[in-house]
């Protein structure tokens, strides 16, 4: 009996893994200081290449602190110039492979061009073909992507390190691509972008490819639809790819838009624009209420348990929710991260001690191996970051460049204040800061914008201030 083996092979095509570490997270006046480059010709690695790189202009603090690469050790590298005609020979008639090749591409994209070099290869996304070809992870980030799938990583956010990972990860993909989607990528069967009928190209190349809010206009000037967008001009694209809503199109004759450079003040301002302007095209996408929330209780053993439950009046939960599941997907979360009993907070249901005491990951709560004590005080943790009430502090982001940083004050949980600093400026306290900023009227859904973010934003970003 002859069995018959379908195996989709990609020997016509050779892969350059690239990878970048930049002077700042968007196009513009920002720079690549380092380059690491995989070959792959569809079966194994071939070759690597990497150099580091003088952008001719300072390195900001917050990447040093994230890649190590200051200004001082890119003293007497080459330029990008000086490298483009190598690197454009190596590059040519491969196809470019990153994780998130939107963000990689455009900063070698414009690089070349500059020498007036014109690259325009075939690309394939890492973190696309992931999510078709290992679905249901819970995070599609290169580190949580390779620690499911049991790829070490050295040097993280070092342009070979992470090269080189995302290379291992590729092969992987290669191997477990059982119905073609990397072919089908590298073949272009995606819908192409039809602009508005009253956008031009021009209109369209002049969008930023950075992180902000953008708005669409009427033939009166009117905004109809406000979005935010870690690539604005790449969701235009998204917009109008495909089956594009016809009546929206149409009408769009304009588009403005402002570059935040931080991801958490785009979600923010709008949220805030949607409701000053309630925009035609936003009305199904208000932020829905919160009607759900987690609630504590004490039992009779002495432990502190979480549960699930629709909000009532008289009964302040610790948190809130707008469904059971996004509920649901924080409580197991946090249960994981503080290493919680999942059967004292309703996540498994069984009799005697959890599934997760036999492998040992629960100290044993639901079966009285851990004291109370002990237990209770991870899990009064768990709220404590999330409790807003009373709180004033103010939150450091990156900015629109790299001179500068973004400043959000906080009180109460909701937005009050926000503006963009100047790096090279001295502010003697935390007031004089406040100061410099813009206020803003208060908007119920900042509260939980910031609320679903916290986890997203690192500690030493986090001021807390004495309430005035």
């Amino acid at each position: 009996m002859f069995f018959l083996s379908i195996v989709f092979t990609y020997e016509l095509f050779m892969y350059a893994i690239v990878d970048i570490e930049t002077t700042g997270g968007f196009t513009g006046n920002n720079k690549i200081i380092e380059i690491a480059v995989v070959f792959h010709d569809g079966e194994k690695i071939t070759g690597q290449y990497e150099q580091l790189l003088d952008p001719e202009m300072h390195v900001p603090g917050f990447i040093t602190g994230l890649t190590g690469i200051d200004s001082q050790m890119l003293e007497g590298a080459p330029t990008f110039a000086d490298i483009s005609d190598e690197l454009f020979d190596l590059l040519e008639d491969k196809v470019f492979v990153a994780h998130n090749v939107g963000f990689d591409y455009s900063f070698v994209k414009q690089a070349f061009e500059r020498e007036g070099k014109v690259y325009k290869p075939k690309r394939l996304c890492t973190v696309r073909l992931s999510r078709k070809i290992f679905p249901g992870l819970k995070s599609y980030s290169l580190g949580r992507l390779c620690e499911s799938r049991g790829i070490t990583v050295n040097d993280r956010h070092r342009a070979m390190g992470d090269a080189w990972a995302t290379s291992i990860l590729f092969g992987q993909l290669l191997e477990a691509d059982h119905e073609d989607h990397i072919g089908q990528a590298i073949k272009g069967k995606h819908k192409a972008l039809t602009l508005p009928p009253n956008i031009s190209k021009e209109q369209f190349n002049e969008i930023p490819q950075s992180t902000g809010v953008y708005y669409f206009h009427d033939a009166n000037g009117k905004v109809i639809y406000v979005g935010k967008a870690v690539n604005i001009q790449s969701r235009f694209n998204g917009h109008f790819t495909g089956k594009a809503k016809l009546s929206l199109k149409s009408e769009i004759c304009d588009v403005s838009y402002e570059v935040t450079g931080s991801e958490l003040l785009a979600l923010l301002l709008e949220a805030m624009e949607i409701k000053r302007l309630w925009p035609k095209y936003n009305r199904s996408l208000k932020v829905k209420a919160m009607s759900w929330g987690i609630f504590s209780y004490t039992d009779r053993e002495g432990y502190t348990r979480f549960q699930i439950n629709k909000i009532v009046p008289g009964i302040k939960p610790l948190a809130t929710f707008t469904s059971h599941a996004s509920g649901w997907k924080f409580l197991v979360e946090k249960n994981q991260e503080y290493q919680l009993c999942p059967k004292l907070n309703g996540i498994q249901k069984k009799n005697g001690a959890c599934y997760d005491f036999q492998v040992g990951e629960c100290n044993g709560a639901c079966c009285g191996k851990e004291l109370p004590e002990v237990y209770n005080e991870r899990a009064d943790e768990v709220f404590a970051a999330v409790k807003m009430e009373g709180e004033r502090f103010l939150v450091k982001d990156i900015g629109r460049n790299p001179e500068e940083e973004v400043a959000l004050l906080f009180e109460d949980g909701f937005l009050s204040a926000y503006g963009f600093l100047d790096l090279n400026m001295s502010y003697q306290s935390s007031e004089e800061v406040i100061s410099a900023l813009k206020p803003v009227k208060r908007v119920v859904e900042t509260r939980y914008l910031l609320k679903s973010f916290w986890d997203k934003i690192p500690e030493n970003n986090i001021v807390y201030l004495e309430n005035s």
